[in-house]
Protein backbone atom coordinates (compact mmCIF):
# COMPACT_ATOMS: atom_id res chain seq x y z
CA UNK A 1 0.00 0.00 0.00
CA UNK A 2 1.51 3.22 -0.82
CA UNK A 3 1.81 6.47 1.14
CA UNK A 4 -1.10 8.44 -0.52
CA UNK A 5 -3.69 5.08 0.52
CA UNK A 6 -2.25 5.15 3.21
CA UNK A 7 -2.85 8.60 4.62
CA UNK A 8 -6.60 8.42 2.97
CA UNK A 9 -7.24 5.32 4.94
CA UNK A 10 -5.80 6.97 8.30
CA UNK A 11 -7.66 10.54 7.61
CA UNK A 12 -11.20 7.84 7.14
CA UNK A 13 -10.23 6.36 10.13
CA UNK A 14 -9.73 9.98 12.27
CA UNK A 15 -13.72 10.44 12.29
CA UNK A 16 -13.27 7.75 15.26
CA UNK A 17 -10.74 10.14 16.89
CA UNK A 18 -11.91 13.73 18.45
CA UNK A 19 -8.61 15.56 18.32
CA UNK A 20 -8.07 19.06 20.39
CA UNK A 21 -9.86 21.98 18.99
CA UNK A 22 -11.68 19.55 16.44
CA UNK A 23 -14.02 21.84 14.27
CA UNK A 24 -15.91 19.53 12.34
CA UNK A 25 -15.35 18.77 8.27
CA UNK A 26 -12.86 21.05 6.63
CA UNK A 27 -12.40 19.51 3.39
CA UNK A 28 -10.42 22.61 1.85
CA UNK A 29 -7.27 21.98 4.04
CA UNK A 30 -7.22 18.43 4.79
CA UNK A 31 -4.95 17.07 7.56
CA UNK A 32 -1.02 16.86 7.73
CA UNK A 33 -0.42 12.81 8.46
CA UNK A 34 2.74 12.97 10.48
CA UNK A 35 4.78 9.76 10.16
CA UNK A 36 7.70 10.43 11.98
CA UNK A 37 10.80 12.91 13.18
CA UNK A 38 14.76 13.38 12.86
CA UNK A 39 16.13 16.33 15.04
CA UNK A 40 14.36 19.75 14.08
CA UNK A 41 12.55 17.85 10.89
CA UNK A 42 9.72 16.03 11.18
CA UNK A 43 7.83 14.19 7.74
CA UNK A 44 4.82 13.45 6.29
CA UNK A 45 3.33 10.15 4.54
CA UNK A 46 4.18 11.49 1.06
CA UNK A 47 7.87 11.67 2.24
CA UNK A 48 8.06 15.62 2.59
CA UNK A 49 10.39 16.95 4.78
CA UNK A 50 9.48 20.15 7.23
CA UNK A 51 11.54 22.19 9.64
CA UNK A 52 9.46 22.77 12.63
CA UNK A 53 9.87 26.10 14.32
CA UNK A 54 7.56 25.64 16.57
CA UNK A 55 9.18 22.43 18.15
CA UNK A 56 5.98 19.86 18.55
CA UNK A 57 3.91 22.71 20.65
CA UNK A 58 6.88 23.99 22.12
CA UNK A 59 7.67 20.25 23.46
CA UNK A 60 10.96 18.92 21.59
CA UNK A 61 13.43 21.06 22.80
CA UNK A 62 16.68 18.79 21.83
CA UNK A 63 14.87 17.41 18.62
CA UNK A 64 12.88 14.07 17.70
CA UNK A 65 15.27 10.75 17.94
CA UNK A 66 17.72 11.66 20.88
CA UNK A 67 19.25 8.19 21.88
CA UNK A 68 20.09 9.24 25.43
CA UNK A 69 16.29 9.60 26.12
CA UNK A 70 15.27 6.29 23.93
CA UNK A 71 17.03 4.41 26.02
CA UNK A 72 16.46 6.02 29.48
CA UNK A 73 12.86 4.94 28.80
CA UNK A 74 13.68 1.53 27.85
CA UNK A 75 15.67 0.56 30.49
CA UNK A 76 13.25 2.04 32.91
CA UNK A 77 10.51 0.26 31.50
CA UNK A 78 12.23 -3.19 31.44
CA UNK A 79 12.81 -2.32 34.91
CA UNK A 80 9.78 -0.94 35.87
CA UNK A 81 7.06 0.51 33.64
CA UNK A 82 4.23 1.89 36.27
CA UNK A 83 3.76 1.58 39.99
CA UNK A 84 2.10 3.98 41.66
CA UNK A 85 4.31 5.76 44.57
CA UNK A 86 2.68 7.29 47.32
CA UNK A 87 3.64 8.18 51.24
CA UNK A 88 4.57 4.45 52.10
CA UNK A 89 6.31 4.10 48.48
CA UNK A 90 9.25 5.59 46.69
CA UNK A 91 10.03 5.40 43.23
CA UNK A 92 13.62 6.09 41.91
CA UNK A 93 13.04 8.15 38.80
CA UNK A 94 10.62 10.54 40.36
CA UNK A 95 12.68 11.06 43.38
CA UNK A 96 15.81 11.40 41.68
CA UNK A 97 13.95 13.75 39.09
CA UNK A 98 12.07 15.94 41.97
CA UNK A 99 15.90 15.95 43.75
CA UNK A 100 17.29 16.97 40.07
CA UNK A 101 14.30 20.07 39.91
CA UNK A 102 15.44 21.20 43.45
CA UNK A 103 19.04 21.66 42.16
CA UNK A 104 17.94 23.89 38.98
CA UNK A 105 14.89 25.37 39.82
CA UNK A 106 15.82 29.12 41.46
CA UNK A 107 15.68 30.49 44.81
CA UNK A 108 14.23 28.04 47.43
CA UNK A 109 11.84 25.73 44.98
CA UNK A 110 12.90 22.56 46.49
CA UNK A 111 9.80 20.38 46.79
CA UNK A 112 7.93 19.21 43.36
CA UNK A 113 4.51 17.55 43.22
CA UNK A 114 4.78 15.50 39.71
CA UNK A 115 1.86 15.07 37.32
CA UNK A 116 1.44 14.92 33.63
CA UNK A 117 0.81 18.01 31.72
CA UNK A 118 0.85 21.58 32.27
CA UNK A 119 -2.91 22.04 32.81
CA UNK A 120 -2.72 19.89 35.65
CA UNK A 121 0.69 21.46 36.91
CA UNK A 122 -1.20 24.60 36.94
CA UNK A 123 -4.55 22.37 38.72
CA UNK A 124 -2.40 21.45 41.59
CA UNK A 125 -0.28 24.57 42.25
CA UNK A 126 -3.93 26.17 42.65
CA UNK A 127 -4.51 23.13 45.24
CA UNK A 128 -1.39 23.87 46.76
CA UNK A 129 -1.63 27.29 47.92
CA UNK A 130 -5.36 26.96 49.30
CA UNK A 131 -4.17 23.73 51.37
CA UNK A 132 -1.15 26.32 52.69
CA UNK A 133 -3.66 28.73 53.46
CA UNK A 134 -5.66 26.06 55.11
CA UNK A 135 -2.86 24.61 56.84
CA UNK A 136 -2.23 27.62 57.94
CA UNK A 137 -5.64 28.13 59.95
CA UNK A 138 -6.35 30.37 57.23
CA UNK A 139 -9.30 29.34 55.50
CA UNK A 140 -10.66 32.18 54.33
CA UNK A 141 -8.10 32.93 51.97
CA UNK A 142 -9.13 30.84 48.62
CA UNK A 143 -9.25 33.54 46.13
CA UNK A 144 -6.94 33.82 42.75
CA UNK A 145 -5.48 36.59 40.86
CA UNK A 146 -4.72 35.75 37.14
CA UNK A 147 -4.52 38.19 34.00
CA UNK A 148 -6.57 38.73 31.38
CA UNK A 149 -4.46 37.87 28.03
CA UNK A 150 -2.97 34.64 29.87
CA UNK A 151 -3.87 30.63 29.42
CA UNK A 152 -2.97 28.15 32.49
CA UNK A 153 -4.87 25.24 30.85
CA UNK A 154 -7.87 23.57 29.92
CA UNK A 155 -8.74 21.83 33.53
CA UNK A 156 -11.40 23.13 35.13
CA UNK A 157 -9.44 25.09 37.68
CA UNK A 158 -6.46 25.84 35.41
CA UNK A 159 -9.19 26.91 33.07
CA UNK A 160 -11.19 29.33 36.05
CA UNK A 161 -7.70 31.29 35.82
CA UNK A 162 -7.00 31.65 31.88
CA UNK A 163 -7.68 35.00 30.53
CA UNK A 164 -8.47 33.95 26.96
CA UNK A 165 -12.44 34.62 26.68
CA UNK A 166 -12.66 31.99 23.42
CA UNK A 167 -11.33 29.50 25.61
CA UNK A 168 -13.73 30.06 28.61
CA UNK A 169 -17.02 31.27 27.17
CA UNK A 170 -18.14 27.74 25.94
CA UNK A 171 -17.24 26.46 29.55
CA UNK A 172 -18.98 29.40 31.77
CA UNK A 173 -19.69 29.67 34.47
CA UNK A 174 -16.22 28.34 35.81
CA UNK A 175 -15.21 28.42 39.25
CA UNK A 176 -16.03 31.08 41.63
CA UNK A 177 -12.94 32.93 43.48
CA UNK A 178 -11.16 33.46 40.16
CA UNK A 179 -10.20 37.32 39.42
CA UNK A 180 -8.30 38.86 36.62
CA UNK A 181 -6.14 41.68 36.34
CA UNK A 182 -4.87 44.05 33.48
CA UNK A 183 -2.02 42.61 31.60
CA UNK A 184 1.27 43.84 31.60
CA UNK A 185 1.36 43.72 27.50
CA UNK A 186 2.84 46.93 26.75
CA UNK A 187 2.51 46.88 22.63
CA UNK A 188 -1.22 46.35 23.57
CA UNK A 189 -1.50 48.14 27.00
CA UNK A 190 -5.13 48.28 27.45
CA UNK A 191 -5.29 52.07 28.61
CA UNK A 192 -3.02 52.81 25.60
CA UNK A 193 -0.36 54.32 27.69
CA UNK A 194 3.48 54.61 26.67
CA UNK A 195 5.43 52.16 28.63
CA UNK A 196 8.02 55.24 29.21
CA UNK A 197 5.57 57.10 30.92
CA UNK A 198 2.96 54.82 32.59
CA UNK A 199 4.80 54.16 35.94
CA UNK A 200 3.30 50.64 35.84
CA UNK A 201 0.05 51.56 35.28
CA UNK A 202 -0.78 47.75 34.89
CA UNK A 203 1.05 47.29 38.19
CA UNK A 204 -1.21 49.18 39.80
CA UNK A 205 -3.82 47.70 38.14
CA UNK A 206 -3.29 44.41 39.81
CA UNK A 207 -2.59 45.92 43.14
CA UNK A 208 -6.36 47.46 43.02
CA UNK A 209 -7.93 44.31 42.07
CA UNK A 210 -6.38 42.94 45.20
CA UNK A 211 -7.01 45.24 47.44
CA UNK A 212 -10.92 44.99 46.11
CA UNK A 213 -10.84 41.66 46.76
CA UNK A 214 -9.43 41.81 50.07
CA UNK A 215 -5.73 40.51 50.72
CA UNK A 216 -7.09 38.26 53.63
CA UNK A 217 -9.31 36.56 51.11
CA UNK A 218 -6.47 35.88 48.45
CA UNK A 219 -4.83 33.06 48.79
CA UNK A 220 -2.65 33.48 45.10
CA UNK A 221 -1.55 35.72 42.49
CA UNK A 222 -0.57 33.23 39.23
CA UNK A 223 0.70 34.73 35.81
CA UNK A 224 3.56 33.53 33.42
CA UNK A 225 6.33 35.78 33.46
CA UNK A 226 6.36 35.55 29.72
CA UNK A 227 3.09 34.91 28.39
CA UNK A 228 2.78 32.73 25.84
CA UNK A 229 2.50 32.41 22.37
CA UNK A 230 -1.11 32.67 22.13
CA UNK A 231 -0.32 36.56 22.83
CA UNK A 232 3.29 36.27 21.23
CA UNK A 233 5.51 36.20 23.90
CA UNK A 234 5.30 40.01 25.47
CA UNK A 235 8.27 40.64 27.75
CA UNK A 236 7.10 41.81 31.29
CA UNK A 237 8.08 46.00 32.15
CA UNK A 238 11.19 46.59 34.13
CA UNK A 239 9.93 46.47 37.44
CA UNK A 240 6.73 44.74 37.06
CA UNK A 241 7.55 41.48 38.63
CA UNK A 242 9.13 43.04 41.61
CA UNK A 243 6.38 44.73 42.25
CA UNK A 244 4.23 41.70 42.24
CA UNK A 245 6.69 40.01 44.18
CA UNK A 246 6.99 42.76 46.67
CA UNK A 247 3.05 43.06 46.77
CA UNK A 248 2.41 39.21 47.55
CA UNK A 249 4.94 39.14 50.65
CA UNK A 250 3.34 42.18 51.75
CA UNK A 251 0.23 40.32 51.83
CA UNK A 252 1.10 36.64 52.46
CA UNK A 253 -0.49 36.45 49.06
CA UNK A 254 1.51 33.23 47.28
CA UNK A 255 2.64 34.21 43.90
CA UNK A 256 2.77 31.21 41.46
CA UNK A 257 5.05 31.53 38.04
CA UNK A 258 3.47 29.45 35.21
CA UNK A 259 6.98 28.18 33.11
CA UNK A 260 5.16 25.59 31.18
CA UNK A 261 6.07 27.44 27.70
CA UNK A 262 9.04 28.84 28.91
CA UNK A 263 11.03 26.86 31.24
CA UNK A 264 14.11 24.40 30.36
CA UNK A 265 16.08 27.07 28.42
CA UNK A 266 14.08 28.19 26.03
CA UNK A 267 14.94 32.28 27.48
CA UNK A 268 18.62 32.07 27.82
CA UNK A 269 18.27 31.31 31.29
CA UNK A 270 17.56 28.11 32.53
CA UNK A 271 13.47 29.65 33.48
CA UNK A 272 12.30 33.01 32.44
CA UNK A 273 11.95 34.51 36.10
CA UNK A 274 15.83 34.25 36.13
CA UNK A 275 15.96 37.10 33.91
CA UNK A 276 14.31 39.28 36.39
CA UNK A 277 15.72 38.01 39.36
CA UNK A 278 12.41 37.61 40.69
CA UNK A 279 11.29 34.01 42.20
CA UNK A 280 7.65 32.92 43.07
CA UNK A 281 6.66 30.64 45.69
CA UNK A 282 5.02 27.88 43.64
CA UNK A 283 6.67 27.35 39.83
CA UNK A 284 5.13 25.05 37.40
CA UNK A 285 6.44 23.44 34.50
CA UNK A 286 5.41 21.06 31.25
CA UNK A 287 6.56 21.04 27.85
CA UNK A 288 9.63 20.78 27.31
CA UNK A 289 10.28 19.25 30.72
CA UNK A 290 10.54 15.29 29.21
CA UNK A 291 11.27 16.85 25.58
CA UNK A 292 7.94 15.91 24.50
CA UNK A 293 8.93 11.76 25.22
CA UNK A 294 6.11 11.22 27.43
CA UNK A 295 3.96 13.68 29.39
CA UNK A 296 5.49 15.41 32.19
CA UNK A 297 4.64 18.01 34.27
CA UNK A 298 5.29 19.28 37.76
CA UNK A 299 4.39 22.19 40.30
CA UNK A 300 7.66 23.52 42.30
CA UNK A 301 7.32 24.76 45.77
CA UNK A 302 9.26 26.03 48.21
CA UNK A 303 10.13 23.83 51.27
CA UNK A 304 8.15 26.39 53.62
CA UNK A 305 5.16 25.68 51.73
CA UNK A 306 5.47 21.65 51.86
CA UNK A 307 6.35 22.25 55.70
CA UNK A 308 3.30 23.75 56.26
CA UNK A 309 0.92 21.27 54.77
CA UNK A 310 3.10 18.14 56.59
CA UNK A 311 3.06 19.70 59.69
CA UNK A 312 -0.94 20.06 59.41
CA UNK A 313 -1.09 16.50 58.83
CA UNK A 314 -4.09 16.48 56.41
CA UNK A 315 -1.73 16.36 53.47
CA UNK A 316 -1.89 17.18 49.94
CA UNK A 317 -5.11 15.80 49.29
CA UNK A 318 -4.81 15.85 45.19
CA UNK A 319 -4.22 12.36 43.19
CA UNK A 320 -3.24 11.39 39.64
CA UNK A 321 -2.81 7.73 38.59
CA UNK A 322 -0.08 8.52 36.51
CA UNK A 323 1.73 11.28 38.53
CA UNK A 324 5.50 10.66 38.75
CA UNK A 325 5.49 7.73 36.54
CA UNK A 326 9.20 6.12 36.08
CA UNK A 327 9.18 5.99 32.54
CA UNK A 328 8.36 9.72 32.40
CA UNK A 329 10.57 10.67 35.10
CA UNK A 330 13.45 8.30 33.44
CA UNK A 331 12.55 10.77 30.26
CA UNK A 332 12.70 13.84 31.66
CA UNK A 333 16.18 13.32 33.55
CA UNK A 334 17.67 11.92 30.43
CA UNK A 335 16.47 15.30 28.56
CA UNK A 336 17.63 17.59 31.49
CA UNK A 337 21.04 15.92 31.26
CA UNK A 338 21.12 16.87 27.73
CA UNK A 339 20.28 20.47 27.80
CA UNK A 340 23.00 20.62 30.94
CA UNK A 341 25.71 18.60 29.25
CA UNK A 342 25.32 20.30 25.68
CA UNK A 343 25.51 24.19 27.11
CA UNK A 344 21.71 24.22 25.98
CA UNK A 345 20.63 27.57 27.91
CA UNK A 346 23.70 29.48 26.85
CA UNK A 347 23.09 28.13 23.10
CA UNK A 348 19.20 29.90 23.69
CA UNK A 349 20.94 33.18 24.26
CA UNK A 350 22.80 33.09 21.78
CA UNK A 351 20.21 32.29 19.15
CA UNK A 352 18.32 34.56 20.91
CA UNK A 353 20.60 37.38 20.08
CA UNK A 354 21.05 36.10 16.63
CA UNK A 355 17.11 35.78 16.01
CA UNK A 356 16.59 39.40 17.35
CA UNK A 357 19.19 41.25 14.67
CA UNK A 358 17.91 39.63 11.58
CA UNK A 359 13.89 39.48 12.80
CA UNK A 360 14.31 43.33 13.37
CA UNK A 361 15.21 43.33 9.82
CA UNK A 362 11.92 42.65 8.89
CA UNK A 363 10.37 46.33 9.54
CA UNK A 364 11.53 47.04 6.21
CA UNK A 365 7.84 45.43 5.19
CA UNK A 366 5.32 48.01 6.62
CA UNK A 367 2.78 44.89 7.44
CA UNK A 368 5.37 44.39 10.27
CA UNK A 369 3.93 46.04 13.61
CA UNK A 370 6.70 44.50 16.10
CA UNK A 371 9.21 42.05 17.20
CA UNK A 372 9.75 40.62 20.07
CA UNK A 373 11.06 38.15 22.42
CA UNK A 374 13.64 36.34 24.17
CA UNK A 375 16.52 33.74 23.55
CA UNK A 376 14.78 30.93 21.20
CA UNK A 377 11.03 32.65 22.13
CA UNK A 378 9.52 35.21 19.68
CA UNK A 379 6.82 36.82 18.02
CA UNK A 380 6.25 38.85 14.51
CA UNK A 381 2.88 40.74 14.70
CA UNK A 382 1.64 41.77 11.69
CA UNK A 383 -0.93 44.98 11.41
CA UNK A 384 -2.71 47.14 9.16
CA UNK A 385 -0.41 50.55 10.44
CA UNK A 386 2.19 50.80 12.36
CA UNK A 387 1.91 54.20 13.44
CA UNK A 388 -1.67 53.82 14.85
CA UNK A 389 -1.22 49.62 14.97
CA UNK A 390 -4.37 48.88 13.80
CA UNK A 391 -5.34 45.51 13.03
CA UNK A 392 -5.36 43.91 9.70
CA UNK A 393 -9.36 43.22 8.30
CA UNK A 394 -10.00 40.72 7.72
CA UNK A 395 -7.79 39.31 11.30
CA UNK A 396 -6.02 36.66 10.15
CA UNK A 397 -5.95 36.31 6.54
CA UNK A 398 -2.07 37.81 6.06
CA UNK A 399 -0.88 35.54 9.33
CA UNK A 400 -2.31 32.41 7.55
CA UNK A 401 -1.29 33.25 4.06
CA UNK A 402 2.60 33.65 5.59
CA UNK A 403 2.16 30.41 7.66
CA UNK A 404 0.55 28.44 4.48
CA UNK A 405 3.81 29.98 2.10
CA UNK A 406 6.39 28.50 4.94
CA UNK A 407 4.28 24.74 4.86
CA UNK A 408 4.63 24.58 1.04
CA UNK A 409 7.97 25.40 1.15
CA UNK A 410 8.89 22.98 3.82
CA UNK A 411 8.36 24.95 7.21
CA UNK A 412 6.73 24.68 10.31
CA UNK A 413 5.36 28.31 11.33
CA UNK A 414 2.61 29.05 14.06
CA UNK A 415 0.27 31.88 13.47
CA UNK A 416 -2.10 32.96 15.72
CA UNK A 417 -4.08 35.39 13.93
CA UNK A 418 -1.63 37.93 12.33
CA UNK A 419 1.10 37.15 15.35
CA UNK A 420 3.60 34.71 13.75
CA UNK A 421 5.37 32.97 16.71
CA UNK A 422 8.91 31.26 16.39
CA UNK A 423 9.79 28.41 19.08
CA UNK A 424 12.38 26.01 17.56
CA UNK A 425 14.11 23.76 19.70
CA UNK A 426 17.59 24.43 21.27
CA UNK A 427 19.57 22.83 19.05
CA UNK A 428 18.92 24.67 16.17
CA UNK A 429 21.99 24.80 14.30
CA UNK A 430 23.00 28.91 12.88
CA UNK A 431 22.55 27.02 9.14
CA UNK A 432 19.21 26.09 10.57
CA UNK A 433 18.22 29.44 11.87
CA UNK A 434 19.09 31.27 8.96
CA UNK A 435 17.17 29.01 6.83
CA UNK A 436 14.02 29.52 8.80
CA UNK A 437 14.55 33.41 8.83
CA UNK A 438 14.86 33.76 5.13
CA UNK A 439 11.98 31.80 4.20
CA UNK A 440 9.85 33.71 6.93
CA UNK A 441 11.35 37.43 4.99
CA UNK A 442 10.08 35.61 1.78
CA UNK A 443 6.81 34.77 3.19
CA UNK A 444 5.98 38.09 4.82
CA UNK A 445 7.30 39.93 1.52
CA UNK A 446 4.81 37.59 -0.66
CA UNK A 447 2.52 38.70 1.73
CA UNK A 448 2.96 42.36 1.20
CA UNK A 449 2.16 41.76 -3.29
CA UNK A 450 -1.25 40.09 -1.45
CA UNK A 451 -1.58 43.77 0.41
CA UNK A 452 -3.51 46.81 -1.00
CA UNK A 453 -2.80 50.09 0.50
CA UNK A 454 -5.01 52.85 1.15
CA UNK A 455 -4.95 56.11 3.27
CA UNK A 456 -1.55 54.23 5.20
CA UNK A 457 -3.95 51.30 5.86
CA UNK A 458 -3.15 47.80 4.23
CA UNK A 459 -6.01 45.49 3.56
CA UNK A 460 -5.43 41.95 2.26
CA UNK A 461 -6.71 41.53 -0.97
CA UNK A 462 -6.98 37.35 -1.78
CA UNK A 463 -7.35 38.11 -5.88
CA UNK A 464 -3.84 39.68 -6.42
CA UNK A 465 -1.15 37.33 -7.42
CA UNK A 466 1.86 36.54 -5.68
CA UNK A 467 4.71 38.04 -7.44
Amino acid sequence: MNASIESKDLIAESRHLWQSYFQGEQPDKPPMTITHGDGLYIYDAAGNEYLDTFASLLTTLCGHGRAEVIDAVNEQMRKLAYFPGGQDVLIEPAVRLAAKLAEIAPGRLSVSFLVNDGSEANEAAIKLARSFHWAKGEKNRYKVIFRRGSYHGATLGALSATGLAGTREPYEPLLPGFSHAMPANCYHCELGLDPETCALACFKNLASVLEWEGPKSVAAVIMDPIPGSNTGFPLPPDGYLQGVRDLCDRHGVLLIFDEIQTGFGRTGRMFACENWGVTPDIMTVAKGFSGGYLPIGAAIATEQIAEAIRKAGTGFRHIHTFAGHAAACAAALAHIRIIQNENLVQRAAELGDYFRKRLEELYRYPLVGNVRGLGTLWAVELVANRGTREPLNPPGKVGSFVADFCRKAGMILRNNGDVLVLAPALVMTFAQADRMLNLLHDAIGAAMSHCEQENDVFQWNHELSVT
